[in-house]
């Protein structure tokens, strides 16, 4: 049986590492190695790194500084960020990368991920989706596409069946409405999804304490909670502080009962 994971996310840039709201307005939080030495200290379950520039400027994933944070990290490591390849993916692997995550490319080339899957296993391999409520009168979940900042004409729980029946071993659902807010995670839209999902499931967006994280494990059976700015914000100023449940707090949120704030 898999345990349920508390799983900081980080973005990284050229600038280094930030955090956005709504996929904007990014707030510098400091060197990528400085984080992951600190989430060593804390004993956290899994991190996650995303290079959220990669496939927007049409470039490599920055090997090298994958290669040191691989190094560094003590927990399991899945990064994701211009993948487009297998050779790609193993060349991160080889780097000390346990799991890839693929964005962009389970859209334009959906045939890498049972490439990959079929390489590296499907426990390898997460397909991270980005997703947005549009529309003006009558709203609905729409993939967002973070390098065009534009919705996808792909419907959504679509694309949930394909990607899990190319080979994806994993998904992770980011919400553009609720990143960066710290207003609770979209229940809604777990609720509208998790029925189409027969792989772990984690959710991303909008953590503001760990009770929230409590639903996702308790009411909606989900393996993940990631989130951001609750790992690297203290206080209602979100003075920049890395930070981390300890053993004893994350018992305890697992022995609370879930509610719906």
């Amino acid at each position: 049986m898999l345990l349920p994971r508390i799983i900081p996310v980080l973005l990284h840039t050229k600038e280094g590492l930030i955090k956005t709201e709504n996929f904007s307005n990014p707030k510098y939080i400091g060197d990528p190695l400085n984080a992951v030495r600190i989430f060593n200290e804390k004993k956290v379950d899994e991190l996650i790194f995303l290079d959220i520039e990669a496939s927007k400027l049409k470039r490599e994933p920055h090997y090298e500084l994958i290669k040191k944070i691989a190094s560094e990290c003590n927990m399991p490591l899945t990064y994701g960020g211009g993948i487009n390849s297998v050779s790609q993916i193993e060349n991160i692997i080889k780097l000390g990368v346990e799991k890839i995550s693929i964005n962009s490319s389970a859209i334009s080339t959906p045939e890498l991920i049972t490439q990959a899957a079929d390489r590296f296993g499907r426990q390898s391999i997460v397909v991270t989706i980005d997703i947005k409520l549009s529309g003006l009168f009558r709203k609905s979940y729409k993939i967002f596409d973070h390098k065009t900042k534009t919705t996808s004409n792909i419907e959504l729980l679509t694309h949930l069946k394909k990607i899990q029946e190319l080979g994806a071993g994993e998904i992770v659902i980011n919400s553009f409405d609720k990143d960066g807010t710290m207003l609770g995670y979209d229940y809604n839209l777990i609720d509208y999804i998790k029925p189409s999902i027969k792989v772990p499931l984690t959710a991303l967006g909008g953590a503001s304490k760990l009770s929230d994280m409590t639903n996702l494990f308790k009411k909606y059976g989900l393996i993940g909670a990631a989130a951001g700015s609750i790992f690297v914000f203290k206080g209602k100023y979100r003075a920049v502080l890395i930070q981390y449940p300890s053993n004893k707090e994350k018992k305890l949120l697992y022995s609370l009962p879930y509610f719906i704030s």
